[in-house]
């Protein structure tokens, strides 16, 4: 009979824990402030980001320009190929697809190569951009009071008054000239 006195005082003064522990988890999170920012928005329309994305611009019509030239021959080549197929013997019209497909191939690995080449460089001028906002979310939550900062893209619906991403931009301006 100890013991069941015991175990039901230990279970009464469990379940008082319990309630005490409940009652405070509506409290804390009604004390949450929540705050939204964009950051693809944010990355468009920051002076880091217009540098980043001109740069990869850049890159990407240089790359282009190397293409135009062998995409002009493989489009030639197919061409010719469509015209005169007709006169030329089947030894002839095996060559000229061989050399089709050879540079057809190449054109190909040269894209992968480029779109590869694209990839890190974007990766190598977004990654400190990231960093850097990263850091920058944290400071205008603080200053601001937000406990708690969702992505925009995550999120239905929010108050514009919660949107941080005016003052991202600009905090990121100031840190990154």
């Amino acid at each position: 009979m100890n013991r069941i006195v015991k175990l039901s005082s230990v279970a009464v003064a469990f379940a008082f824990l319990m309630v005490g522990v409940m009652s405070s988890v509506p409290a804390r999170a009604a004390d949450a402030k929540v705050a939204v920012v964009n950051i693809q928005k944010v990355l468009v329309e920051s002076e880091p980001g217009k540098k980043a994305k001109a740069k990869v611009e850049k890159k990407m019509e240089e790359l282009k320009a190397g293409f135009k030239k062998d995409e002009d021959a493989l489009i030639a080549l197919q061409k010719e190929i469509e015209k005169k197929s007709s006169a030329w013997s089947d030894e002839k019209r095996k060559e000229k697809a061989r050399e089709f497909q050879k540079k057809r191939l190449s054109l190909g690995e040269k894209q992968e190569d480029a779109n590869l080449e694209m990839k890190q460089l974007q990766e190598k001028n977004l990654t400190p951009i990231m960093k850097k906002l990263e850091t920058i979310v944290t400071e205008v939550a603080k200053a601001k009071g937000y406990t708690i900062v969702l992505p925009r893209n995550g999120v239905l619906y929010f108050d514009k008054a919660v949107d941080i991403t005016a003052d991202t931009t600009k905090a990121l301006n100031a840190k990154m000239k």
